[in-house]
């Protein structure tokens, strides 16, 4: 029996009920690692001592021991979120060689029912990228065709869930990172509410807009993973209070706002499938519509201007002399040796930092941060008296085709633009997911689903309702 093909719901089932130990499944999935990961490279590291952790649960359960509700499924976590005493290198020379010496609240409340972290994966440097092209350790690649982008920051948390490699995964969404590449990958990521996700451990970008979120199969493997990872966190006071329970449900009669602006920028063959979605949601009984988004043209200016303000600010603490690697200072006066350190930064993460410190510095603060912030609050505005009207939100997760590696590297601007229907999300603070809407040529188009803040629940309603009703084929033949 092929173990790696099941699902987060049908592997805890499995190794509680004893049809197979958590053991074998884990090392089933190991083996598929070594056998794909040459074509694939979603992997950072793979964790040594994952086979062990299995054996932690199958005793456990042969004791009568309780276990949780991701009891044995295997989790690759994104490396820009800390994990005790396995590398957390962000993809950049900078932190090589950094362990952390604890586990981000979300690993350890994955940890605490049960699942088993399975390795890192790969990112853009400082997961700033929507390829997953500008990592230290090379470019992954997407599971449906090897010589096109699996989209980023998180794509190797989507790719290492397509290709079969872990059963979920754990990314961070500052932009659409967990959205974006979820949609070129054909699995479900879902960015949550900002507060509802404790950000203890994440490797700071962004941190006014950036969230942790799920990446799965399947409807059910997100709720599962949201469920053990949400609620309150004493170390990050931008979480709210209460510990949220999601279910699946499949719920009609939804109001279902199509909006205008999402589409009009997609790509042809990206449209048309997006209008079947929107029809097929119809027929579950749905009332859907066309509305507009006006502010949309003023999204994709902000989100950078303020992203990138953030991280030139939270980036400025990399000197070489808290974090870093092996630079020998003898012959360097301070400066010289903080400039010569600060070179081994990728192009990606340069370019950011210096457009970031320059919107901040004096004289243009007001001129576009200031600006940035006052046009994120209109997004705002906007969206909350659409949700007034309608329960969802939906478009094309991304407006184009997942694009072959190295086509859009050169050109910086063609490279954000892809970002356009994603970042509305984060700079508004709501929730929003991708789940796989059908494929066209062979590659995968996702569908977006956005809802008002803290409603996950009515989000993965239309979700679910959506998967039950399209049944799109999940997984690569690799």
């Amino acid at each position: 029996m092929a173990l790696y093909t099941l699902d987060s719901r049908q592997v805890a089932a499995g190794v509680k009920g004893r049809e197979f130990s958590a053991e074998e499944y884990i090392y089933q999935l190991l083996e598929r690692i070594e056998k794909v990961e040459p074509k694939v490279n979603a992997f950072v590291s793979v964790s040594k001592e994952a086979l062990d952790e299995a054996r932690v649960i199958d005793k456990k359960i042969r004791d009568g021991e309780q276990v949780g509700a991701l009891a044995g499924v295997a989790v690759s976590i994104k490396d820009n979120i800390c994990t005790k005493g396995i590398k957390t290198t962000c993809a950049s020379k900078m932190l090589e060689t950094f362990v952390p010496p604890y586990d981000a609240t979300v690993v350890k409340r994955l940890r605490d029912v049960g699942a088993i972290v399975i390795g890192k994966v790969n990112l853009d440097e400082f997961a700033m990228g929507s390829t997953t092209e500008f990592s230290r350790y090379g470019a992954t690649r997407n599971p449906w065709d090897v010589s096109r982008v699996p989209g980023g920051s998180s794509g190797g948390s989507a790719a290492s869930v397509a290709a079969l490699e872990c059963t979920v995964s754990l990314g961070s969404d500052t932009g659409g990172s967990v959205r974006c590449p979820a949609s070129f990958c054909s699995t479900v990521g879902l960015k949550p509410t900002y507060g509802l996700i404790s950000r203890y451990g994440l490797v700071s970008y962004a941190n006014s807009i950036e969230q942790i979120g799920p990446i799965g199969r399947t409807v059910s493997d997100v709720v599962l993973v949201l469920n053990a990872i949400a609620g309150a966190d004493e170390n990050d006071h931008t979480t709210v209070g209460g510990k949220p329970a999601h279910s699946l449900r499949q719920r009609k009669g939804l109001r279902v706002g199509f909006v205008r602006e999402f589409i009009e920028g997609a790509e042809p063959r990206v449209a048309k499938v997006i209008h079947k979605a929107a029809d097929t949601l119809a027929k579950q009984g749905c009332g859907c519509e066309e509305t507009s988004l006006a502010s949309v043209q003023y999204a994709l200016a902000s989100y950078y201007t303020i992203a990138m303000a953030e991280a030139s600010s939270n980036l400025a603490r990399y000197d070489n002399v808290r974090y870093g690697f092996d630079l020998d200072p003898e012959g360097y006066e301070w400066n010289s040796y903080f400039a010569k350190a600060r070179s081994n930064f990728g192009e990606e993460v340069k370019r950011r930092v210096i457009v970031g410190s320059y919107v901040l510095s004096s004289g243009y603060y007001g001129k576009y941060y200031l600006k940035a912030q006052q046009v994120r609050s209109l997004i705002k505005r906007e969206l909350k008296a659409l949700f007034k009207k309608y329960d969802i939100l939906i478009g094309p997760t991304m407006p184009i085709l997942p694009f072959e590696i190295g086509e859009k590297i050169a050109d910086p601007l063609r490279m954000y633009l892809v970002d356009i229907n994603t970042v509305v999300a984060n700079l508004a603070g709501m929730p929003a997911m991708s789940v796989p809407a059908g494929f066209t040529d062979g590659l995968p188009v996702g569908l977006q689903i956005m809802a008002d803040e803290f409603q996950e629940q009515t989000m993965l309603d239309a979700a679910y309702l959506f998967e039950q009703a399209a049944k799109v084929q999940r997984s690569p033949d690799l």
